[in-house]
């Protein structure tokens, strides 16, 4: 932990925005004020990462996934490289209105590009014209660069992470309407009741930036280690368990199936019925 602290501070997360240009609500996140720029309390800072890992680590042990959200030229970096890594959805390069609300669009959109790039692999491209090919190109770059990221996202993420609330605010937007929760890593500048888990801190430096990514990320690993773990335990169980197609007989009939009961003849009720009397008289005779 100790370490941590530092690599934060080294990295200048407890640098916040100017006085002038501060959103009143992030005060109980900030420490000082020195040289009109704002400077953010690390314990809050420290306090909401660890509740965010919590959080993502408990997301992905359910099997939900968490998409990553930064479209800024200081967040884009650390979001590919360690959502890449975690197998994890990203979004670095533009929010598409309806990602989320209208995922089903969306996905249209990804089989078009696994269309185009089959083209290109397949070398059938070529048989087009110069200008038809030039115009598939351009569409699957496109396609690629604002969807590559959440090309195998095949259900809505079950959390999001945000770098600068101010200029995520469609995906904001969207995660709510969804009842997605979100993790912010918020500024003095933005505004922490849009956040579920607000992470108070620079979003503008590179470092921090890459050192708050590093870190959910971390959680992410543990939470698959979980989920498997669990899957696992899930998978014994049902092994162990009887097949739900098998039927289950009732004692009754597993008895009958076990020991049958003799069949009665003709002849066996004939002599209980010429018994039976037969020791009544022996028993009312008198003696001699």
């Amino acid at each position: 932990m100790a370490s941590l602290v530092k690599e934060l501070i080294e990295a200048g997360i407890h640098f916040g925005q100017r006085r002038s240009n501060w959103n009143p609500k992030m005060q109980p996140y900030i420490f000082a004020t020195r040289n009109q720029i704002h400077v953010i309390d690390i314990k809050e800072t420290i306090k909401g990462l660890l509740l965010a890992k919590k959080f993502i680590q408990n997301t992905v042990a359910d099997g939900k996934d968490v998409v990553f959200v930064g479209t800024k030229r200081q967040a884009q970096a650390a979001i590919e490289k360690y959502a890449d890594e975690s197998k994890m959805p990203y979004v670095t390069e533009r929010w598409l209105g309806g990602t989320l609300t209208n995922f089903r669009t969306i996905r249209e959109r990804l089989k078009r590009l696994i269309e185009l790039e089959g083209l290109i692999e397949s070398g059938e491209i070529k048989s087009y014209s110069k200008k038809m090919e030039s115009q598939l190109m351009r569409e699957k770059n496109k396609i690629y660069r604002n969807l590559n990221g959440i090309r195998d996202m095949s259900n809505l993420p079950g959390a999001m992470v945000v770098v600068d609330v101010n200029r995520e605010k469609n995906a904001l937007n969207e995660a709510k309407n969804l009842g997605i929760p979100t993790i912010f890593l918020i500024d003095t500048d933005g505004d922490p009741d849009l956040a579920d888990i607000p992470i108070p801190g620079n979003d503008d430096s590179m470092r921090s930036i890459d050192v708050v990514i590093r870190e959910l990320c971390a959680s992410i690993a543990d939470g698959k280690a979980a989920r498997a773990t669990n899957d696992g335990g899930r998978d014994r169980e049902e092994g162990d368990a009887p097949s739900g197609n098998q039927r289950r007989r009732s004692n009754r009939s597993q008895f009958k199936a076990e020991e049958p009961a003799p069949e009665a003849t003709d002849a066996d009720t004939a002599t209980e019925t010429t018994e039976a009397p037969a020791a009544t008289t022996s028993a009312d005779a008198p003696s001699s």
